[in-house]
Parts: C-alpha cells; structure tokens; sequence
C-alpha cells in the first residue's frame, strides 16, 4: 500500500523506539482526559450540579464518543498511515479541549455544552488508539510485540496516574477553565512529539511487499478475532467501574477523603504500568498470551467477589478499618483488572497483520468504549438497587464470562505469516548501519 509520505531512510533499531516513545506521548496525553476526568467526579458533581446518573451520563458519554470514531479512524489509518492520523485526531482534540475551557465550565444550563465537549473529546479522541497501535506493529517483530504494546499501553494508567494526582488539584485550586485549558496543551504537546518522530518505514523488506500486493483477509470476517474483541470489551467493564466510580465508592462507603481517593486511583495507575510491561516481556519469552488473559480474568473475579463481600460483612467497624479493607481490596482489583491489556492489543495485531491491525485495534476499542459508555451508566442503577456490594459482584461476574472468550485453543491463525515484519527486522537490524 502507498501512502502519501516523501522517501524515508531504511528503518534502524533507535528510531523505532522513537516511534515507540511518540506513540506512549500520544495515548498518555488523550489518557490524562479520559482516565483523569473520572477522577474529578466528586468536585464534577458538586461544581455542575449532578446526581449520580447524570454523572454517570456524562462521564459515559466520552466513551461512547470513542466507541462511535474508533472503528473508522482505525480504516483511516491502514487506508493512510499512521501519521496524518496522528496529527489530525490529537490537534482536533487539544481545539475541543480548549473550546470546553470556554464554553462548557460550571454554571446555570451548562451540564449539556458539558456532554456535548466530552462526546466530542471522545470522537476526536479515539483516533489515537489504533493509529499508534499500527505504527508499533509495522516497526516492530513479532518476537517483540508484546513488550512494545505493552510499553504503549503503559500509557493508558500513565494517563490515569497523572490525572488522577493533578486534575483534582486543578480543579479544586485553579477551576475547570485551567483543567481543561491543561488537557489541550497536552494533546498539542504529543501532536508536535508525532510530528518529529512518526511515519511509515521505507524498507518493508519482501515479506512486507508481499503482504501490501496480497492483503490478508479483513479481520471483520474472522470469527476468532471477533470473539477476541468481544472479550477484551467485556473484561474492561470491571476496569471502568475502578475508574469512573472508584472514587466515589471510597468517598461515600469508606468516608475516604480527596488525597486518599486520589491516592489509591494513582496507585492503581502506577502499579499497572509496571504490570502491563512485565507481562508483556513475560509473554513474549514463554509465548503463553492466551493463557495469561484467562489467568488474568480469573484473578480479577477473584478480587471483585472478595470486594463485593466486603461490602456485606455485619457488623464492619467504620472510619480506618473500612477504609483499609476495601481501599486495599479495590487497589488489588484495579491492577488485576488492569494488567493484561498490551498482551490482548499484542495477540490481536499478530492475528490480524501489521497492515491490518488498524481495523483490529479499531474492532477492539469499539467494544471497549461501548462498554466505557454503559458502564458508568449502569453502576448508578446498581447501586441504587442492592448497593456497592452488587455492583462489585457483578464486575466479578464480568470477568468470569470472558474466559471463553479470550482466544480460543488449539485455533489456526488467521493469516500468515504471523507479521509482515516477522523475518524481516531482526536481521536487517544487525546489518543496517544507523543513518
């Protein structure tokens, strides 16, 4: 496939790290919005006015505008690189962020320039996810595919993890203005970072050429990809629960105060950016990804269940030992929850192809993003009805049905070879000198 870039210099081992490094930029700066904004749900409430299902609604509505973009920006980008994507989608996105820091801050009949900003955040937003997905499958082996997208998915709780430690700050101190005025500069920031460092590389080899004039079959006519996008979609819901309402739960069931509450969402944030990088090294060397998404989905409705009984025990002393338990429960079920997420992107861009992984990733995002969206507008309903022990049972329950879902045994591939840069990279890294 041509796309519209001058000529390039060959490939080198430094600079797909670099492509790495921008890629990280790019979903960590639309993180910091998405991850981080829930974690300003308290102050968002008191400051707009809302009750727990409106919140609910509006902090779905992001990902509901994710879910709606993310299958087509994924076509964009394997119709035209990863580049023009980039650079559209994150400087469209920064323009409503700071559109919102005009428009949408708290006051009387704005609750719906509030949604509308955040749909809108949401459909430009989603253009991150597959473009710099695909970008890390073309310009790197499959031998190493899972380290490097489970590098890029650090950037996910990296997001998470400072927007959990700054956007409450901002809020409180300086306003939604400088909150939202913050998020835009930092996606304008990573659309400079793509600029320097992202575009296709010249020398595919054989393989790669073979694979441009033969496409591989779409990964929307294969079952086995469905049913591992429909897994990874569902095993996100219990996530989402952690972060659109992890706080809240710890204000209102554990009388948490802010530094607490942001503390712990940091902590979950942090502690999986350590683990999304072991188990992608990890898995790469034992070759083991599908096992290590059921072991995964198990532990996580381990830790949900035991959080949802928590929640049920007569007699639980309140003030510090409530908050001890479940603060400590809740941490251990965010980073279970949170653990696997570059070695499934991994799996299904290996399935897919390089070229394909695109739409791959696109398929992907889709279901998680409609589970973000129905996920934070369930949970008021549930708790509602039986309490925050319900809603932690059902996260638990979740993550039981993916187990059949995430990529069956003893499957063919979908396509060979494996990657159209399988044979190609590592011996040409040996030989090709650095330009």
């Amino acid at each position: 496939m041509n796309h519209p870039h001058p000529p390039l210099p060959p490939r080198t081992d430094r600079h797909r790290w670099k492509v790495l490094a921008a890629g990280v930029a790019a979903n960590a700066a639309f993180s910091v919005a998405f991850s981080g904004l829930p974690m300003t749900a308290v102050l968002m409430r008191s400051a707009y006015g809302l009750d727990n299902p409106t919140l609910g609604l509006l902090l779905g509505l992001m990902g509901l505008g994710i879910a709606l973009s993310e299958l087509p920006w994924g076509l964009l980008t394997d119709r035209f690189g990863d580049r023009p994507v980039l650079l559209l989608g994150l400087g469209s996105t920064a323009a409503a962020l700071l559109a919102m820091a005009v428009w949408a801050l708290p006051g009387p009949g704005r609750q719906v320039a509030l949604g509308l900003g955040l749909w809108g955040v949401g459909l430009l937003g989603g253009s991150v996810n597959g473009a710099s997905g695909r970008a890390v499958m073309v310009w790197f082996s499959a031998r190493e595919r899972g380290l490097a997208m489970s590098i890029r998915q650090t950037a996910v709780p990296l997001g998470g993890g400072v927007g959990a430690l700054l956007l409450p700050m901002l809020a409180l101190h300086g306003g939604f203005a400088w909150l939202y005025g913050v998020l835009g500069g930092l996606c304008a920031g990573a659309a400079l970072l793509c600029l320097a460092w992202v575009h296709e590389p010249a020398d595919l080899g054989p393989t790669a050429a073979q694979t441009a004039t033969t496409p591989l079959p779409s990964p929307l006519r294969s079952l086995r990809i469905w049913r591992l996008v429909a897994g990874i979609g569902l095993l996100c819901a219990p996530q989402f629960a952690v972060i659109s309402f992890g706080t809240v739960f710890l204000h209102d069931f554990s009388a948490a105060g802010l530094l607490v509450t942001s503390g712990a969402m940091l902590l979950v944030q942090v502690g999986a950016m350590g683990l999304r990088v072991w188990s992608g090294r990890w898995t790469d060397r034992h070759q083991n990804r599908p096992a290590y998404l059921r072991a995964c989905a198990m532990l996580s409705a381990g830790l949900f269940g035991l959080l949802g009984l928590s929640c049920l025990l007569p007699g639980l002393p309140t003030g510090l030992p409530t908050l001890v338990l479940t603060g400590a429960l809740l941490v251990a079920a965010g980073l279970a929850v949170s653990a696997w997420h570059g070695v499934a992107y991994a799996e299904l861009g290996t399935l897919a192809g390089a070229h394909r992984a695109g739409t791959a990733l696109g398929m992907a995002n889709t279901s998680v993003f409609v589970v973000c969206f129905l996920t934070p507008l369930l949970i008021p309903h549930l708790l509602a009805w039986q309490g925050w022990a319900l809603v932690w049972l059902a996260a638990a329950l979740v993550a039981v049905l993916t187990l059949p879902l995430l990529v069956a045994r003893g499957a063919a591939p979908v396509a060979q070879p494996r990657g159209p840069l399988v044979s190609t990279i590592p011996s040409r890294m040996k030989t090709t000198p650095t330009r």
